[in-house]
């Protein structure tokens, strides 16, 4: 099929590979501009420099709205268009232009987790497994037929990072399975439920601020789903900002004041968690490694010098 793709950082650089490596004929590329926002740098390999080096025409914009770029798509003639990590809404007249439409691959497992930032709200949330689905794009961000989806287990110690790795390589199977159900004249997909759709918004620096009165298994999980490159979990002690890079739920179980610096335990220093904590059924949150204000990274057991005080949201 002759394919138009619709893609931003390495998710649309690994759509746009797969497509190239494919028997499809991708005869033109539209993708956003370079950004200085803190989450679009971070795997933000180039589609543009890639298409280029295919010799595939570039368009660059950050909304898909004006009517140079709609005569452009209607003089690519595409059978279908294949979008990945596009940033903004795409009307319908454009993704109904297409013979087939338009094939979207998100990095969830829909109807759960649209929206933005998947991986993060669901490693936060506990979910057992994530994935990456193709569907059909309709009037409604995410909710169109699932042409193919495919899933990974999520393990104990991964991180996004983790995620994000074993997440990426699932496009090219899952893109090019889609587009083949599709050219073999496929048209009846599976209907999403929305009974149990859930919509997430992008993360920001309220997102990543620690609250100790969450239970330690949640911010445990917090600290491996903000890990690096992306911005660390952060919280404050003694007026000044420090990152947790690495902690553990406790062993023992520890009871007080949320947010209390109480105890060593192995490599950890434990701070005290939940909002029942008083109740000292609760386990604490280990923390194992740190950054502090000025950039030095370093194990807890060597910043806490000594056991009390607090860590806190704010200032």
């Amino acid at each position: 099929m002759r394919v138009v793709m619709f893609g931003y950082q390495t998710w649309g650089h690994r759509t746009l590979k797969a497509l190239l490596d494919s028997e499809h004929d991708v005869v033109m590329v539209v993708t956003h501009p370079k950004s200085e926002h803190a989450y679009e740098k971070i795997w933000s390999d180039s589609v543009a420099e890639l298409a280029e080096e295919h010799g595939v025409p570039v368009v660059i914009r950050n909304r898909p709205d004006d009517e140079e770029l709609f005569q452009q798509l209607k003089e690519a003639d595409a059978d279908i268009l294949v979008a990945n990590n596009w940033r903004t809404w795409i009307p319908p007249r454009i993704y109904t232009l297409p013979r087939h439409g338009t094939l979207n691959i998100h990095d969830s497992l829909l109807p759960k987790y649209a929206g933005f930032s998947p991986l993060i709200w669901a490693l936060i949330n506990g979910e057992p497994e994530v994935g990456v689905t193709a569907h059909m794009m309709d009037e409604v961000l995410d909710a169109g037929d699932i042409v193919m989806q495919h899933s990974i287990p999520v393990g104990p110690t991964d991180t996004t990072t983790d995620l994000f790795h074993k997440t990426v390589d699932l496009i090219a199977p899952v893109t090019i399975g889609a587009l083949d159900l599709i050219a073999s004249g496929q048209t009846e997909f599976t209907k999403q439920d929305r009974t149990q759709a859930t919509f997430f918004h992008k993360r920001a620096e309220e997102d990543i601020r620690i609250d100790w009165a969450w239970p330690a298994e949640d911010l445990e999980r917090l600290v491996r789903a903000q890990s690096a490159p992306y911005p660390a979990a952060f919280t404050f002690h003694k007026g000044k900002r420090l990152e947790i890079l690495t902690a553990v739920v406790s062993e023992g179980r520890y009871g007080g004041t949320p947010g209390r610096i109480f105890y060593r335990e192995g490599e950890g220093v434990v701070i005290v968690a939940g909002a029942d904590a008083r109740t000292g059924r609760n386990h604490g949150l280990a923390i194992t490694r740190v950054r502090t204000e000025d950039g030095r990274e370093l194990p807890a057991a060597e910043y806490f010098k000594a056991m009390g005080g607090y860590l806190t949201p704010r200032p």
